[in-house]
């Protein structure tokens, strides 16, 4: 199964990664989580938040083309459901556009079925990435700073 994502940002493709690689900036939109990894192929990526004693998540970085393309996999560990589900991967393609950036998320190589806890909130970790860049606040949705 396979989830696509577009959104179109008013920024720099430069700090479009930087927005997606650096652990503080990650969590202003990223329900309060961050990313912590050297962002190299191979490396480990692990997904944290204040004052949790476990990992939200891990995985490893495949692909990483700065500042175009990073491909990633992901294994969520915030419940017991979605661990259960193991890796899949997240790719994360950016192309400039006349002054803007078109970020295109793919998260694919999920099982039919899969559960939506894995792929249903992108649209809001999206959202807040864009309201982030655009006006450097937070967007406060219901749940989008949940782990904060």
């Amino acid at each position: 199964m396979e989830r696509e994502y577009e959104f179109f940002i008013r920024t720099t493709p430069e700090r479009l990664w930087r927005a997606v690689t650096d652990p503080a900036e990650r969590a202003q939109y990223h329900f309060g989580t961050a990313a912590v990894s050297s962002w190299e192929p191979g490396a480990r990526i692990e997904v944290t938040a204040p004052g949790m004693d476990r990992l939200l998540g891990e995985g490893e970085v495949l692909e990483a083309d700065r500042p175009r393309r990073l491909v990633h996999t992901m294994v969520a560990l915030w419940s017991e459901e979605v661990a259960a589900e193991g890796a899949s991967r997240v790719t994360w393609a950016i192309e400039p556009i006349d002054g803007t950036c078109r970020l295109l998320l793919t998260h694919d190589q999920l099982r039919d079925g899969a559960d939506e806890q894995l792929y249903g909130g992108w649209p809001m970790i999206l959202s807040g990435l864009k309201t982030w860049l655009e006006t450097g606040t937070q967007l406060t949705t219901p749940g989008s700073l949940m782990y904060s």
